[in-house]
Parts: C-alpha cells; sequence; structure tokens
C-alpha cells in the first residue's frame, strides 16, 4: 500500500506542461494564461467625465445652488469620441457625455442633474447657449483620472490565470485582440465494463448505466481539456487494446475508470501491466486501487470503477495535477476546519473521503472571530457506490489515516468543492 501523497507524486510526473498557442480573444475563454500580459495602454486613456453634465472649472461654481445658482455660457459640446476637443475658457462651460475627454482647463462635472439649461438675462452673452448651475463641484467631481484602473506597462493580467469574461474585456480593453494560452490539453476517457449499458439501451438484469465517462468528462472540461470517450468497452483484452491503441497518436493523457482491482475480469489492469504502468493499492478510502504510467509513451492514469470512487480520485489526484502542469494559480481546494454534526468512524491506515455538507460560521455570533469553525454533516455513508449523496454533498470530509473515530463536535479538515 502506498501513501495518497507518493500517488499523486507519481501522477504529476507523468504530465508535462502543455506548448502555449496564441488565440483570438473570443477563443480564450477558460484557458489558462502563459505569461504576465502589460497594458499597452492606462485605462483608462485619458481624463473622461463619468457622468453627463457640464464640464466646468471649479472655482466658477463655487456655492452654487438652486436659490444662487452661477450662470455659465455652454461654449462647446463635448459627445463621447470626439478627439478635438477644445480649451475650457474661464467662466465657460462645455456640455459633456458619460467618457467623452475632459477639457484641458476644466477640474470637475457638473451632473445635468444639478444643472437647468437655457438663456438668460443675466448671462454675459444673451444669444448663446447658457447653464444654470444648481450645485458646486470639488475640484475632480465625476472626473475618471488616467490610469485610474490600470497604467501603461503595468501587468493587466497574471500569468496562470484561468480566463473569464472580465479577464478578456480587459485584455481587449488594453488593445490586445490575441493572448498566448496553454493549449488544452487532449485526454480520452474510457470506461471499461461488460456489465455497462448505455442510456436510453433498456437494462436486463444484472447490467447497469454507464456514468463514468459523463463525470470525467465534464471535471476534465472544467479544467479546460478536450475529451473523446470511449464508453463501456467490455472486459477483454484484445477489445480493450484495439479500441484505444489506434487512438494514442493524438492524445494527450488517457484517463480509465474500472478495470484495476483484484478480481478475475480486470481488464485494464490485465492489458497494461508490464507495458508501462504500474498498479498499486493507495490508503485511501473510497478509490484504493488505483494506477499510472505510460502506453507507447502516452501518460495513462486508471481509476477504480465504483462512480464516488472515481469522483474522489479525480479531485485527490488529477485535479491538482492538471492544474499544476496547466500553471494555474490554486492547484488544491481550500481546506477549513470544521465541527462534525455526529460521529464518523474511518478504517485505520486509510485516509477516509467522506461526502459532506460544510456551513460556513457567523462570525458575527462571536467576540473572537478567530475561535469560529464551521460546521460539517456527512452525506450519506462511505461506501463507493452512493452517487446521490455526492450531489447533496458541498465538500469532502477528511480523516487522517491515523484517525480511526471522530466524536461529534469534534474537530476535522474538510476539503470545499466549487
Amino acid at each position: 500500500m502506498i501513501s495518497v501523497e507518493d500517488h499523486l507524486a507519481k501522477v504529476r510526473a507523468l504530465l508535462s506542461r502543455p506548448a502555449g498557442v496564441e488565440l483570438p480573444l473570443a477563443d480564450c475563454a477558460g484557458k489558462v494564461l502563459v505569461a504576465d500580459v502589460q497594458a499597452g495602454v492606462s485605462l483608462p486613456p485619458f481624463d473622461n467625465s463619468a457622468m453627463d453634465g457640464f464640464a466646468v472649472r471649479s472655482v466658477d461654481v463655487v456655492g452654487a445652488s438652486a436659490e444662487k445658482p452661477a450662470v455659465l455660457p455652454v461654449v462647446a459640446d463635448i459627445p463621447a469620441g470626439r478627439t478635438d476637443v477644445p480649451t475650457l475658457l474661464p467662466g465657460t462651460a462645455h456640455r459633456i457625455m458619460t467618457g467623452a475627454a475632459m477639457p484641458s482647463g476644466a477640474d470637475s462635472v457638473v451632473p445635468v442633474e444639478h444643472t437647468e439649461t437655457g438663456a438668460w438675462a443675466d448671462s454675459d452673452q444673451d444669444s448663446e447657449p447658457a447653464v444654470r448651475v444648481l450645485a458646486g463641484a470639488a475640484p475632480g467631481a465625476h472626473v475618471r483620472r488616467t490610469g485610474e484602473d490600470v497604467t501603461s506597462g503595468a501587468v493587466a493580467l497574471s500569468g496562470g490565470t484561468v480566463l473569464g469574461p472580465a479577464h478578456l474585456g480587459l485584455a481587449a480593453a488594453v488593445g490586445l485582440d490575441r493572448l498566448t494560452v496553454h493549449a488544452a490539453p487532449k485526454v480520452l476517457v474510457v470506461s471499461t465494463g461488460s456489465e455497462l449499458v448505455l442510456p436510453p439501451e433498456p437494462l436486463r438484469h444484472g447490467q447497469i448505466y454507464e456514468s463514468n465517462s459523463v463525470m470525467l468528462t465534464a471535471a476534465l472540461r472544467g479544467l479546460g481539456c478536450e475529451v473523446e470517450t470511449v464508453r463501456s468497452v467490455a472486459d477483454d483484452v484484445e477489445t480493450f487494446r484495439a479500441a484505444i491503441e489506434p487512438k494514442l497518436a493524438t492524445t494527450d493523457l488517457v484517463v480509465t475508470s474500472g478495470g484495476v482491482s483484484a478480481g478475475a475480469y480486470e481488464v485494464v489492469k490485465d492489458a497494461l501491466t508490464g507495458i508501462g504502468v504500474e498498479f498499486a493499492k493507495v490508503g485511501m478510502q473510497p478509490g484504493g486501487p488505483q494506477g499510472c504510467g505510460r502506453w507507447n509513451g502516452v501518460p495513462v492514469v486508471t481509476l477504480p470503477g465504483n462512480p464516488v470512487a472515481v469522483l474522489v480520485s479525480f479531485e485527490v489526484f488529477l485535479r491538482p495535477a492538471l492544474r499544476t502542469v496547466l500553471g494555474q494559480q490554486d492547484v488544491q481546494r481550500t481546506k477549513v476546519p470544521a465541527r462534525l454534526t455526529e460521529t464518523l468512524t474511518s478504517p485505520r491506515g486509510k485516509r477516509q473521503y467522506r461526502r459532506g455538507y460544510y456551513t460556513a460560521p457567523d462570525r458575527a455570533d462571536s467576540a473572537d472571530s478567530a475561535l469560529v469553525t464551521g460546521v460539517v454533516g456527512p452525506r450519506g455513508g462511505p461506501g463507493s457506490h452512493l452517487l446521490a449523496a455526492f450531489t447533496q454533498a458541498n465538500c469532502l470530509i477528511v480523516l487522517p489515516e491515523d484517525r480511526t473515530e471522530a466524536p461529534e463536535g469534534s474537530e476535522v479538515e474538510v476539503l470545499l468543492l466549487g
């Protein structure tokens, strides 16, 4: 029996970082940025108005009110996008739209809600449009300053970032139309078992519907992988090899489920033993039977067949290994302490991963927030076939190898899912 850490190290050692590829921004969603990206321009690239209103000198509207408005002639109109913005002269105003460049000479914007427009007898130039300013504006009021968001030359996006809509929007805003991202690993997911049937084919007695490839495909695509599946391969060595071997040349990683234990029909173990893949018993529950190695030079990770064991194995081994080689910043799930709502038991010598539901602490109820922990209760038993319980879980409760009992109220480590 080997430790969880030793098997994780073997899986990590198999995988290599994929090459970088330059893609249009629209194709980068969900992919991982290879290196830091510097802003080619500042954001905003120029001082601009945060409001529809009037650009003024703050000294010209000091003390303005509804009872005693400041009346200024409006000598220019500045819509967003105007590039030939005239200088603002003392004692005048420019009508300005949100996002439009501030005129030289102006230091603030009076929102349109604090103004009235028209021509009045007390204006210096009765023939020109004028604005009544009904409230003063402090210097800098409603002005977005150059570089307030990002300065030119600064790091706009950090390498290792998983690119979402906001990241891609920022890349476009600083003048980029392409980014270099890690190429998506091409993963072949293989589910084995002569008992497996694909929906909607009717089940016969002794058969079950295949679900492992569906779960693994979703989980791997969530990491940015390209996934191909071969579902329900029969428990026959030649059939298994014939189904998979032709696909190895275009695959970066093979992930199998089932056929790795100590039974009489362990097709993956029988097919791959002695040709580069090693199998072992890992000190964990569920998910003890594991294997990894290379088949014709291609990394192979073999997982058990029970669905909960598949998902736990993915979380413990594949997810951190793939996130590491993809250069992602948060490799491990967030770990938090929690107090159990009921007693749990675990076999000695095995690290147990139990499905659980974690409730965060209400820190407002404690004078010393550092001492507050959340609570966690199990969902379902330890059995690796209880998939429905996993749908009710938001965490994994971890009981270490030397802990055979965790009483109600005791503290345990929790891995938050999602």
